[in-house]
This record gives C-alpha cells, sequence and structure tokens, in this order.
C-alpha cells in the first residue's frame, strides 16, 4: 500500500510538471510575437530583450526579497551556481542567439539552439552515467525531424560560420538553465532563483550594450498588432511579466518536478506557442508543412517521457 500511495504521488508530480512546463513553454513562446512589433517600431533586439529582462527583474525583487528573508546565507552558499545561471541560462542565451540571427537566417539558429535537449542528454549521460534509453532516442530524433519541418530550414536558408558557434553559444546557455533549474539541492525558492538570475542577466545585458556589443536603440512611438494599435510599454511590460518573470518562475518549478531531461524536451512546445501568439498577434499564419512540423514535436515528446526510467517512485528531478 505504501509503494502504491508513493506511486501515486509520484505520477500526480509528474502530471502537475507537465502541465507547468507547457505553461512556462507558452509564456516563453509569446514574447517573440510581443518583441517583433517592438522591432518593427523602431527597437533593436538587443533594447528588446534588455528591456523585457530589466522588466521581469524588477516584477521579481520584492518576491524575491521576501522568500529570501531569514535565508540569505543560502545565496553566499550557491553564489557560483547562481552566478552561472546569470550570465549562462540568461545573458549568454540571449544575447549569443541575437548575435547568430544577426549574420544567418533565424529558423538555422533557433534550430541549432533548439539542439539543447540533446546536450542535456549528453550532459547526464556523460556525468551521471544515465544513458538515454531507445524510446527517449527516437523521441528525440522524432521532435527534431518536427522542428526542421517547423523552422522551414530547407528552402535555401543561408549558413554563417559564426553564426553556427554563436548559436551553439546560445544552445549551451539553453542547456545550462535546464541542468541548473533541476537542482533541489541549493534550497533557493524557483522564484528566488528566478529573481536573483535575472537581475543578473539584466546587468549582464547591460553592460554588454554600453560596451557597444549588444546594438541598443529604442522608440517611444506606438506599437501595431494585428488587433490594433497600443503604446509602447504594453508590449513591454507583456514581454517582462508573462514571457519573462512568469516564464522563469514556471520553467524552475516545472524542471524541478520534471528533471532536466524530460522538461528541455516539453520546452519544444515553445516553438509551436511562438507560431500560435505569431498568428494571434502578427497575422502569420503557419503553412501545412509547418503544422506537421509541430505534430512531429508533440509526438517526440511524448515518446521521450514514454522513454523516461522509473527510479522507484522517486520524482524524475535530477539533482547535478
Amino acid at each position: 500500500m505504501g509503494l502504491m500511495a508513493n506511486d501515486t504521488r509520484v505520477r500526480s508530480r509528474v502530471g502537475v510538471g507537465l502541465l507547468v512546463a507547457l505553461g512556462a513553454a507558452f509564456s516563453f513562446g509569446m514574447s517573440g510575437a510581443w518583441a517583433r512589433g517592438l522591432i518593427d517600431a523602431g527597437w533593436t533586439p538587443g533594447a528588446a530583450v534588455t528591456a523585457r529582462v530589466w522588466v521581469a527583474a524588477l516584477i521579481l525583487l520584492v518576491p524575491t526579497v521576501l522568500t529570501m528573508r531569514g535565508r540569505w546565507a543560502l545565496l553566499r552558499r550557491n553564489a557560483g551556481m547562481i552566478v552561472a545561471y546569470g550570465l549562462l541560462a540568461v545573458t549568454a542565451t540571449q544575447l549569443f542567439y541575437f548575435q547568430a540571427v544577426a549574420v544567418m537566417d533565424v529558423g538555422i539558429a533557433l534550430l541549432i539552439e533548439y539542439t539543447a535537449p540533446v546536450a542535456v542528454v549528453l550532459w547526464l549521460w556523460l556525468r551521471r552515467g544515465e544513458k538515454p534509453t531507445g524510446r527517449s532516442i527516437l523521441g528525440a530524433v522524432i521532435a527534431f525531424v518536427g522542428l526542421v519541418l517547423m523552422l522551414d530550414i530547407l528552402t535555401g536558408a543561408r549558413v554563417d560560420g559564426g553564426g553556427i558557434l554563436w548559436a551553439l553559444g546560445a544552445m549551451v546557455g539553453a542547456a545550462t538553465y535546464f541542468v541548473l533549474s533541476a537542482r533541489e539541492d541549493t534550497g533557493l525558492p524557483p522564484i528566488a532563483l528566478a529573481g536573483v538570475g535575472l537581475l543578473l542577466g539584466a546587468l549582464g545585458l547591460t553592460t554588454a550594450g554600453m560596451i557597444g556589443v549588444l546594438p541598443m536603440a529604442w522608440s517611444f512611438d506606438d506599437v501595431a498588432y494585428r488587433f490594433g494599435t497600443v503604446p509602447w510599454f504594453v508590449p513591454v511590460l507583456a514581454i517582462g511579466l508573462l514571457a519573462t518573470a512568469l516564464a522563469y518562475v514556471l520553467g524552475i518549478a516545472s524542471t524541478r518536478m520534471l528533471g532536466s531531461r524530460l522538461a528541455s524536451f516539453v520546452a519544444l512546445a515553445e516553438v509551436i506557442a511562438a507560431m500560435l501568439f505569431g498568428w494571434m498577434l502578427l497575422g502569420q499564419l503557419p503553412g501545412p508543412v509547418q503544422l506537421i512540423g509541430g505534430v512531429l514535436v508533440m509526438a517526440g515528446v511524448v515518446v521521450v517521457k514514454l522513454g523516461e526510467p522509473a527510479v522507484d517512485g522517486e520524482p524524475l528531478a535530477v539533482p547535478v
């Protein structure tokens, strides 16, 4: 009876984790459509992402302080991990991705960044000896094929060697996000890790802008979307609150429930969410091939889930 009850709790935790992870993916996925409106209105990508991270960091500042009262020693104890999270999982991922799309097609850059789940699987295999199951490998292949179709890169997209290196850097940053977010041994609440990490990321992006690595330009003109025109601060707040602050908190929480491997594959749903919000906000309707790709991505996630090893009733969290 005890084993059955424990198994029920584990299944319940995984079920909730999947819902939270999908919420995170859809929150992250809306950022591109909101940001595209800002960019069309005269913002550079660097300015848009820096504003996004600053808004999120400021929104989470008070909740972070409240959750850390009496536990400030945890920041000192986990200083190395927090710095790595802020600089790699936030700053590097954003900065390297925008450097990549400056010299190569967006589809190729996205495809390389979204190979992060494969990097997570390889890391767990090399670091912990967790060899992926046959189903996990099959699911990864299915999801990868789906991404190729969804990102429409088979129509003569140009490839740049330097851009590939930048995109690989973004992939490493994304993989770092999943691996570090899965750690439950730090004692840091998800909202605190997100808040401190985003603050460090905002400082890193601002520094990159000040030294000229990340071009910065913005406009206070109204921003046009499919549903109408809104003041500039509406998309900025939407990106900061919904697509960053909420997304990072949900992402960290779900990764601790599911483990970095499964969470990284569920996060591929972000591509589907990006297409959905692209249609809703910008009127960009995906074609039939892209829709087929979306179905394959979700099928790949399901196969990866079926291939997850059960560990005697323990939740699928992956400490590193």
